[in-house]
């Protein structure tokens, strides 16, 4: 006949005893020797007190973020707007690209290069000679240099009867490269009783920068603003 077993008794009130001796037998001085439980249960309630107290402080951080966050939202969503709209204009932005770059291009061809500059400035003294204007001085002055182009003035003085002088300025306007006239003062000839007149202007056409030309003058912006930039 099978015997049995005895099931143990675990006596709790001893295990309670034990552990509550262990916490009052603690010596704060040396922590190291302190047993198990009670390190755990203290390390416990040093990372609950942590969290504890750096709760509010992780709060209000996401709190600024949010904050933050919603007061960029309008801002997003307008670049957003203009972005899609952006997208959606996508092939007809391209058109007007090209169109401007076609209309660019052809404004190029109408101002000289380098070596051109030499039959302009004899194209406008023929339109002159071509009317019969008398030429007291045709003088170039200090070529000035833009981003990419280059701007000639020329001084001149003609004499001539008015509709010939007229006449030559449209000349001028209608030549196959670009030529403006600027501070036009026409007067009569002093002690000339031919009806002739003086003109003097200031006439001044444009060429465009080759590759080498434009890259220097790219580099010497770019000097000078790092010179602006390291004095200030």
């Amino acid at each position: 006949m099978a015997t049995k077993q005895a099931v143990p008794r675990v006596d709790i009130a001893a295990g309670l005893s034990g552990l509550s001796r262990q916490f009052r037998e603690l010596d704060p001085k040396q922590p190291g020797q302190w047993p198990l439980i009670p390190k755990f249960t203290v390390w416990l309630l040093v990372m609950l007190g942590v969290v504890l107290l750096g709760w509010p402080a992780l709060l209000s951080g996401a709190s600024e973020e949010l904050d933050a966050a919603r007061e960029r939202e309008p801002k997003l969503k307008e670049e957003f707007r203009s972005k899609l709209g952006q997208a959606v204009n996508l092939a007809e932005l391209r058109k007007q690209k090209e169109q401007v770059q076609e209309y660019v291009t052809q404004l190029e061809k109408q101002l000289p290069g380098k070596a051109e500059m030499d039959a302009l400035l004899s194209d406008i003294n023929q339109a002159g000679i071509g009317r019969g204007l008398q030429f007291e001085l045709f003088r170039p002055g200090q070529v000035v240099v833009k981003d990419y182009y280059a701007e000639l003035p020329i001084s001149l003085r003609v004499v001539g009867r008015f509709h010939d002088v007229g006449a030559f300025a449209a000349d001028v306007a209608n030549l196959s490269r670009i030529v403006t006239l600027h501070n036009l003062s026409l007067v009569p000839v002093t002690k000339d009783t031919s009806g002739n007149l003086v003109m003097e202007a200031t006439a001044r056409t444009y060429r465009y920068l080759d590759a080498a030309e434009v890259a220097e003058v790219k580099r010497a912006a770019a000097a000078d603003n790092k010179r602006k930039g390291g004095s200030s």
